[in-house]
């Protein structure tokens, strides 16, 4: 019995371990990730959970606050930077100035 509750206090242990490097990691990648200064060619080229994890941090930028949007308003803006930054003729071009323009005018 005492080597079956061992176990399981290195089982715990190691999800416990395993819960903070991926909480750790996940706040690395938001803390690194520019927000609405990636530019569209990076954007394109992004997960999806890398592209909701940009899009969050831009819209807090946009918005100046630090509460999280809501998810609606989120995969909106993802459908709306995946048309926009495939067709920017300026792949360079951060996805906070991403619009109907810069489809036919580099900028």
């Amino acid at each position: 019995m005492a080597a079956t509750a061992r176990r399981i206090s290195v089982i715990t242990a190691g999800l416990a371990a395993l819960t903070l490097a991926t909480s750790a990691c996940t706040e690395v990648a938001q803390a690194l990730n520019q927000g609405g200064d990636t530019p569209c060619r990076d954007y394109v080229n992004q997960d999806n959970d890398t592209k909701r994890v940009t899009v969050t941090k831009a819209v807090k930028q946009k918005t100046g606050t630090s509460n999280e949007p809501s998810g609606t308003l989120v995969d909106s803006v993802m459908v709306q930077l995946d048309v926009l930054c495939a067709g920017q003729r300026n792949p360079d071009t951060p996805i906070k100035n991403a619009d109907i323009a810069g489809l036919l005018i580099p900028r």
